[in-house]
């Protein structure tokens, strides 16, 4: 009698103690480690520990999902990069994104390539090229989770000097019916959510796009050099009908699978193990 192949095994890199704002980021990743059992033998551990236990060789896979802004970690994240690479890691997410995974840097980028994403500068002294608006969103490029995120009217712009701005991103406080979210497995849409309350932006219910609004959110996962990994397209409807792109999550998007219907979470699920399985020896961004 033939004995079963030996199960792949996968890293489950989450800070399941991590708090979000409307978001249970345990429940997710408990029920994603479970269904993901089924085909792997699957060990979880915190972001502070993953770099360690990667240069193990105990694992094929190591997979980043809800473990929090990287903010709080930095110098372990870049040391886990690091790693990574050196070790040739299997990552999922890959470690070649150009969006979230290294900074806010992109918007800018996305701005001045003439994406419709909104208006971005990083130095006050650009605030000009600026849509007029009667706040502006002032953050870190290395933020997230709306960490050092603050309003300011216009003329308190210029109190920001260009180099104390440095690390900073100016935006336009943008006027929008609704935001919605698109979710995406190695290139491939999955399903949309969308929160029609601008106050409350994680109740979230289905979305159906048009065959417009997916172009829109295909052609920032396009811009990406991720061909392995998940991918949250964030956009905003303005009044006059269109989407502007708020972010592009591609190291640890949340996703809302306790939302999702059964069919559509099983095929979520299906396209992640397909994932995993498809991915390659880790490579990094030469943007790292």
């Amino acid at each position: 009698m033939n004995a079963a192949p030996p199960r792949s095994r996968i890293l489950f890199v989450t800070d399941l103690a991590y708090e979000a704002k409307g978001r249970r980021y345990c429940d997710e990743d408990i029920y994603l480690t479970a269904r993901l059992r089924e085909d792997f033998d699957v060990a979880l551990c915190h972001p502070l520990d993953a770099a360690s236990l990667m240069e193990t060789s105990a694992f094929d896979a190591v997979m980043v999902r809800n473990s929090g802004p990287v903010l709080n970690y930095q110098a372990d994240w870049d040391d886990f990069r690091a790693r990574a690479a050196r070790c040739g890691a299997r990552v999922y997410n890959q470690l070649t994104g150009r969006a979230d995974m290294l900074g806010k840097q992109y918007l800018l980028d996305l701005t001045a390539a003439g994406y419709p994403v909104i208006p971005t500068v990083d130095d006050p002294r650009q605030a000009d090229r600026l849509p007029e608006a009667a706040t502006y969103a002032v953050k870190p490029k290395q933020g997230a989770d709306s960490i050092g995120l603050e309003f300011l009217p216009r003329e308190a712009l210029a109190a920001l000097t260009p180099a104390a701005a440095s690390g900073i991103l100016i935006q336009p406080r943008i006027d929008f019916t609704y935001e919605v979210s698109f979710y995406f497995v190695d290139r491939a849409f999955q399903y949309a959510l969308y929160a029609p309350d601008p106050e409350r932006r994680w109740h979230l219910e289905r979305y159906a796009p048009t065959p417009e609004d997916l172009a829109f959110a295909q052609r920032f996962v396009d811009w990406n050099t991720i061909d392995h990994g998940i991918q949250r397209v964030d956009a905003c409807r303005t009044p006059s009908g269109g989407l502007l792109l708020v972010e592009l999550e591609d190291l640890n998007p949340y996703l809302s699978l306790d939302l999702l219907d059964e069919e559509t979470r099983d095929a979520f699920v299906a396209a992640v193990k397909a994932g995993l399985r498809a991915q390659p020896a880790a490579a990094i961004s030469p943007a790292a």
